[in-house]
């Protein structure tokens, strides 16, 4: 398995790029949650937001070493043994899979989240009950969680990554990724046209079918290696 440089920095940037190009689709699925969220917490200064987008890109990372160590679990095991690339493949076909979701031609329809999405849902109401700081904290750690396919896409995709930092960072880059139009939610909520929206929808999409390919590729080198030593 390549595990030079330039190497690790393709699924970074890839992450890094569903991000940014996700803005649309993160304005879509959460900015009026973002919003009404911050009105009724009342906010004041840059700390709440800090807080809030703080604690959501932690939870990513939080995310990304439970992931990456889920799948050196596997990978030491009897279910995957030496097989490595057996991981990955898996890994490729699912994430692959959560692109085409987005796009809205997938046979499979991603209805999965971190928790259940009640619980999350009234966890992020009572929030705002908390005070500014603690508030948000809170909040952004509930966001964080909430069901998305960009981000069900990264996990699997950390599940991948040959350390538990390198799980982190890919989840960190992603949600570097999505900063920009999380944090101008409140502001640019409703002014972004569903055309655009749907386009850089579209844009993020091909970022994680090219990260699943990618991965895909990347495990069928290895198994095959593999297979010829072991055969």
């Amino acid at each position: 398995m390549d595990f030079s440089p330039a190497a690790g920095q393709l699924p970074l940037f890839l992450a890094f790029m569903t991000g940014l190009l996700g803005s649309g689709h993160c304005l879509g699925m959460c900015g009026g949650l973002v919003s009404a969220f911050f009105m009724k917490l009342g906010a004041r200064g840059p700390a709440p937001y800090l807080a809030y987008h703080g604690a959501r890109i932690g939870i990513y990372a939080v995310v990304g070493v439970i992931a990456a160590g889920l799948g050196q679990v596997l990978v030491s095991t009897g279910w995957i043994g030496l097989w490595q690339g057996v991981l990955q493949i898996v890994a490729g076909l699912v994430v692959i899979l959560l692109g085409l979701d987005l796009l809205g031609v997938s046979p499979w329809r991603n209805s999965l989240g971190f928790a259940p999405v009640a619980w999350l849902r009234r966890q992020f109401t009572l929030a705002v009950q908390k005070g500014p700081v603690r508030g948000a904290l809170i909040g952004g750690a509930i966001n964080g969680l909430m069901p998305c396919s960009m981000t069900m896409a990264m996990a699997v995709k950390a599940t991948t990554v040959p350390s538990l930092g390198g799980g982190a960072l890919l989840m960190l880059a992603f949600g570097a990724g999505t900063l920009p139009s999380m944090l101008a939610a409140s502001v640019l909520f409703g002014r972004l046209g569903p055309r655009l929206r749907g386009w850089l929808l579209k844009g993020a999409a091909l970022f994680v079918i090219a990260l699943g390919a990618s991965t895909l590729w990347q495990g069928l080198r290895y198994y095959l290696v593999m297979y010829r030593l072991i055969v």
